[in-house]
């Protein structure tokens, strides 16, 4: 029988884990399925990404709940993947931050994502007729910036290109915590479709250079203590790695994407393939790293037919 198309085939419902991560700090995680992070202020909580839909979103309100009833006044998005900014509308946060970047990737290529994801994903879009629209930023910027809930402070940063043009990270420095987004994962494959390859060991070397005492990732168990981000960090780098340079091999000697497929695959199956979401994400890997190693700088948009169009060719 053939393999179902990305996570069609993924119908089970994930645990959810709620870990504090530092003093005020939570992390929002279920077994590989999008993170969330929370962070607590003076009089009012930060979220640290939406989730797919509002159903998904209520699942963080309720264990927000367990820890504080201070108002969540602010969303902050690590990039503009549907799977992470749709549930925006359940919480009420009125400002929801976003890179400059980031907006601008909603603006070129959101819908087209939306639908994309929608048809990889129908689990995480259960409930999706609840989604009011796009999610739009009210407050973006370049570079760095920093909210105050009270006296915590907090840094949304811009440190590299990885996952996409326009990640962010959010840094609490009395605490010495990072919310990464997808730039960092634990024991989960890292979706490489709209990524950048040689930007993403440089990024991961910004973020290592904090020295942080945990970090919450895009996906995957929350990372508690330096020995187990510096792990998860040259994990994620190995994985990057290792799915680029058997492309880059293929592609510099005229080859096709069906023979970058075969060799990324020869590559990363001994040492990822019990990874959550492997098998969803290695065909997005390939065919962004067959292209960029073509010198496509920026990538290629996905769409619901693009996406069956590189399956079909990957099935040969």
């Amino acid at each position: 029988m053939a393999k179902a198309f990305a996570s069609q085939d993924d119908t089970a419902e994930k645990k959810i884990s709620f870990t504090e991560v530092g003093d005020g700090l939570w992390a929002f995680t279920a077994e590989g399925d999008p993170n969330s992070g929370v962070i607590i202020g003076d009089d009012s909580v930060m979220i640290v990404e939406a989730q797919a839909t509002p159903r998904l979103a209520g699942k963080v309100i309720e264990k927000v709940r367990e820890v504080t009833d201070k108002p969540i006044t602010h969303l902050a998005l690590t990039h503009y993947h549907a799977v992470r900014v749709l549930g925006a509308s359940a919480y009420g946060a009125g400002q929801i931050l976003m890179s400059d970047a980031a907006r601008a990737m909603v603006v070129e290529r959101g819908q087209e994502d939306w639908d994309s994801e929608f048809q990889r994903f129908p689990r995480l879009f259960e409930g999706h007729e609840s989604i009011p629209g796009l999610t739009w930023p009210t407050t973006t910027f370049t570079g760095r910036m920093s909210v105050y809930l009270g006296n915590r402070r907090v840094d949304l940063m811009q440190l590299g290109r990885a996952h996409t043009a326009g990640d962010i990270v959010i840094h609490v420095p009395d605490q010495n915590v990072m919310f990464t987004g997808d730039i960092v994962e634990y024991h989960s494959a890292c979706y490489c479709g709209d990524g950048h390859f040689h930007d993403w060991s440089g990024t991961l070397d910004a973020i290592k250079a904090f020295h942080v005492d945990a970090i919450a990732p895009g996906r995957g168990d929350a990372l508690m203590g330096q020995d187990m981000v510096t792990a998860a960090i040259e994990n994620t780098r190995d994985f990057v790695d290792s799915t680029y340079r058997p492309a880059a091999r293929v592609a510099a000697r005229g080859g096709s994407l069906k023979e970058a497929w075969d060799a990324v695959r020869a590559a990363c199956d001994p040492k990822f393939a019990d990874y959550a979401i492997y098998e969803h994400c290695l065909p997005f890997n390939v065919a962004r790293a067959y292209d960029e190693a073509r010198g496509i700088d920026t990538p290629r948009i996905w769409t619901a037919e693009r996406d069956l169009e590189m399956w079909a060719q990957l099935q040969g």
